[in-house]
């Protein structure tokens, strides 16, 4: 009668959740549109002389949207009359539109203020990415019937696996961005994952790998700038000449913004070596720039370098693979980790294979045909970039880790000489291994003051700082007692090595210490209640069988009296 029954609440609650779930991915996916078509629209207006109705802005926008998600339009109202793919993707707006999707995910996940549990990660990854997913059926079928029709087999990639993705990493952001094995993982997996200490590894490759291609992209997008600034006058006659009223060079200037991380990408492509191509017939490289280009006129496009052989300053783009590589070794070890040499070299190696894979993958995107003929190939190639990113990065990164962990060593050795030296390397080492498992979250081991508060010790004025000596003494009940000194003033007065450090987080930190394996009675040395028979217990319960003896009194030795006699 007392048991406690569940609430009939709990089913239409979990219900609601769902629907919830549903509703924000098919709100995700209309707030990017609706945004999107209010752009589209406002340019409509204030063009002077649209030649087409508000219907024709309606599906722009629609194929503009879908653009974003990576798939591919064709163009059916050339001028030569035949069909023109168009694949470059403005990478802006797929940011924009990916991380409506993230925090419709995130948002589904964190508890309501009433206290309704969130549906479980696999419902939310499902039911978002379907709400999303149905709206943009509804915007295909829309966009079927205007100029730009998207290809049905770009519809199922990269559309969907982009969106499931973007809704993943939200569920994933919710649960606070845990990096370990699944719950039904065999537990062979999750021991050696917790013996490796895979977490803090895979932490420090990400860091690595995501730190050295965000420099990949700001060194490319400062290329981009530098040409535009050298082009000037060009990209100013390119901007004009695309329209002559205000409201189309509108229209081009919110173009080419959202084509920026586009060309920041070509950018860091063409650092890399690779270059991109512009038309089937001519690529640009800091080498050279060859072919005839099949060049549209664009501000963007203006700024390429001039035809003919590279000059210095052209190969001066390789500082920027350089840069990312020296970032990716100084990520590496941010945290002053203590690892060994393999371990160090393995971080940066993979941390240089993880920029190779995000560059590719932004340079698949980046770039994509802008007709047929010679227009079918524009951009960067994402598997020439791909394959240079990682050689950079590795080239530098490797050996520029493997120098930062040794000047580090260097650095906590030089204090002394001989046995402070060695003592210095090993307080570094266990200093950082504090930090580590400290990071990790509780482990399996405790705090070395229980173990001494469980041995019957008591903490002193120096517990920490000081040392403690002293003899145990034994008693009736069984109990022992420490002498502690105190501190000594070199102990008190000297600060903690490497508390200050600049890379250190947790500088107060107390070493852990395992437990011990061998049982307590045979630490204490008493008998246990267990193997004694009881007698323990009952000495206990009796007391002490005789009173203490009391201390003589003083006699008539000491009196007056008996000094006089």
């Amino acid at each position: 009668m007392t048991e406690r029954t569940p609430s009939l609440s709990a089913e239409p609650g979990r219900s609601a959740a769902l629907v919830s779930a549903l509703l924000r991915g098919m709100l995700a996916g209309g707030l990017g549109l609706g945004s999107l078509a209010v752009l589209v629209m406002m340019v409509w207006i204030s063009s002077p002389a649209s030649d087409s109705g508000p219907g024709g802005a309606f599906h722009a926008a629609a194929g503009i949207w879908l653009l974003a998600h990576g798939a591919e339009l064709v163009r059916t109202d050339t001028l030569s009359g035949a069909p023109a793919p168009v694949g470059v993707v403005p990478l802006l707006l797929t940011a924009v539109v990916m991380w409506l999707v993230h925090r419709a995910a995130r948002d589904v996940m964190e508890p309501d203020d009433d206290g309704r549990v969130p549906p479980s990660a696999g419902s939310v990854l499902c039911l978002v990415t379907g709400g999303y997913l149905l709206v943009a059926t509804v915007v295909a079928f829309y966009a079927k019937s205007g100029s730009m029709v998207v290809r049905p087999s770009s519809l199922l990639f990269p559309l969907v696996p982009a969106v499931a993705g973007a809704a993943g990493v939200g569920v994933w952001s919710a649960a606070g961005r845990p990096v370990a094995a699944p719950s039904w993982a065999p537990v062979r997996l999750h021991e050696a994952m917790v013996r490796t200490r895979f977490a803090g590894r895979a932490e420090a490759v990400f860091r690595a790998a995501a730190a050295g291609t965000m420099v990949l992209l700001g060194g490319g997008a400062l290329l981009v700038a530098a040409s535009l600034v050298w082009h000037a006058e060009r990209v100013q006659a390119s901007f004009l000449g695309l329209s002559g009223d205000w409201a189309g060079r509108s229209a081009v200037l919110l173009l080419a913004v959202a084509l920026v991380p586009n060309a920041a990408v070509w950018g860091a492509s063409y650092g890399l070596g690779p270059g991109f191509a512009l038309g089937t017939a001519s690529t640009v490289t800091p080498l050279a720039f060859t072919g005839r280009p099949a060049l549209p006129d664009f501000p963007l496009l203006a700024a390429v370098p001039a035809h003919g052989p590279g000059t210095v300053l052209n190969w001066a783009a390789a500082v920027v693979p350089v840069a990312a590589g020296v970032a990716i070794a100084r990520f590496t070890g941010r945290d002053g980790e203590a690892c060994s040499l393999w371990e160090t070299a393995l971080t940066a190696a993979l941390a240089a294979v993880g920029c190779g894979v995000g560059t590719a993958a932004l340079t698949a995107v980046a770039g994509g045909p802008m007709g047929t003929g010679a227009l079918a190939e524009f951009g960067p190639v994402w598997w020439l970039t791909g394959a240079a990113a990682p050689a950079w990065t590795a080239l530098i990164g490797v050996p520029g880790a493997l120098l930062l962990r040794a000047w580090r060593l260097r650095q906590y050795g030089s204090g002394g000489s001989g046995e402070e030296e060695t003592g210095s390397v090993l307080d570094f080492l266990v200093d950082e291994e504090v930090s580590e498992r400290q990071r990790s979250g509780p482990r399996w081991w405790r705090r070395r003051g229980g173990e001494d508060a469980a041995e019957g010790s008591e903490p002193g004025p120096g517990t920490g700082t000081g040392t403690e000596t002293g003899t145990r003494t034994g008693s009736p009940a069984g109990v022992g007692s420490v002498s502690v000194s105190p501190p000594s003033p070199s102990a008190t007065s000297a600060p903690l090595r490497g508390a200050t450090s600049w890379y250190q987080e947790d500088a107060g930190a107390v070493p852990y210490d395992f437990l011990p394996t061998d049982p307590w009675h045979e630490r204490t040395g008493g008998d246990s209640p267990w193997t004694s028979g009881g007698s323990l217990w009952k000495s206990l319960s009796k007391g002490p069988e005789t009173p203490p003896a009391q201390p003589p009194e003083a006699g008539p030795a000491n009196s007056p009296e008996s000094a006089s006699s």
